[in-house]
């Protein structure tokens, strides 16, 4: 499974991340003051899932309907990098099968899923 880090998000979690392993690279470090639209495309086109605290990329997909692999939005009341780190441990244990062609929201007191069916 790979992923793609907007800008919103912090260069610690990033870290984190590929220390665990994970494919992901860094809007902010390759790809530094493209669009969001740019950033969804290019996720699209690399088959990644977009990690973001955007929630713009909510209007993305639900109004404008842009394809995507997968949304995973961080609202956090405790926006930092650890607590972001355990929610996304989490998220991978128990729904790791169902991030793909999906919009995540992982807020504090629950993640929800919602699957979409036709993305290109």
């Amino acid at each position: 499974m790979k992923f793609l880090a907007d800008e919103s998000v912090e260069f610690r979690f990033i870290t984190e991340l590929r220390e665990l392993n994970y494919d992901l690279i860094s809007i902010t470090k390759d790809f530094s003051g493209i669009t969001d639209k740019e950033v969804l495309d290019l996720a699209f086109r690399q088959n990644r899932i977009l990690i973001t605290n955007d929630k713009d990329f909510g209007e993305l997909v639900f109004r404008l309907k842009l394809p995507h692999k997968g949304i995973m939005l961080f609202r956090l009341s405790d926006d930092t990098y650890l607590s972001k780190l355990l929610k996304f441990k989490q998220v991978m244990k128990r729904f790791k099968t169902k991030l793909s062609n999906s919009f995540i929201v992982i807020t504090d007191k629950k993640i929800r899923i919602r699957k979409f069916e036709h993305v290109n």
